[in-house]
């Protein structure tokens, strides 16, 4: 189980820590000169900690100093996501384009779908990796 932990954590972080910013980093988001100043500083801001948190579970988990701290550090980074995406018709908040498009699998936008695969595999794997006092 421990491996499967690990590999989820890496995939999590890849998706999170690599993957989102290279697409945000972009006219959409990130560059869009329709955002305010403020607004793409927090999208910069969001992007660089998902990164450097990615970053640190990666290295807690396959160096075995904190897995489990791994596992859920990368789930207060997709948890709250899905939560935005829940609440979003509260905020104005869509994962729409500005064309009214999306990608999307089967009718369900793709950034979701990944995100909900990933955090029931992130708590599979916190629920059943053993603790240390199970170790013994």
């Amino acid at each position: 189980m421990y491996r499967f932990a690990a590999i989820v954590v890496t995939l999590s972080a890849l998706v999170s820590g690599l993957i989102i910013p290279i697409l945000e980093l972009n006219e959409t988001h990130l560059l869009n000169p329709a955002w305010p100043a403020h607004a793409r500083l927090h999208e910069a801001w969001q992007l660089l900690t998902n990164s450097a948190l990615s970053t640190l579970a990666v290295f807690l988990i396959w160096s075995g100093r904190a897995p489990h701290l791994a596992i859920i550090l990368s789930l207060i980074i997709s948890i709250p996501f899905l939560l935005a995406f829940a609440t979003a018709s509260t905020y104005g908040g869509s994962m729409l384009h500005s064309d009214g498009t999306q990608m999307a699998v089967g009718g369900m936008n793709l950034a979701v779908l990944i995100a909900v695969v990933l955090s029931t595999l992130l708590l599979l794997s916190l629920v059943r990796l053993p603790s240390k006092k199970q170790k013994n």
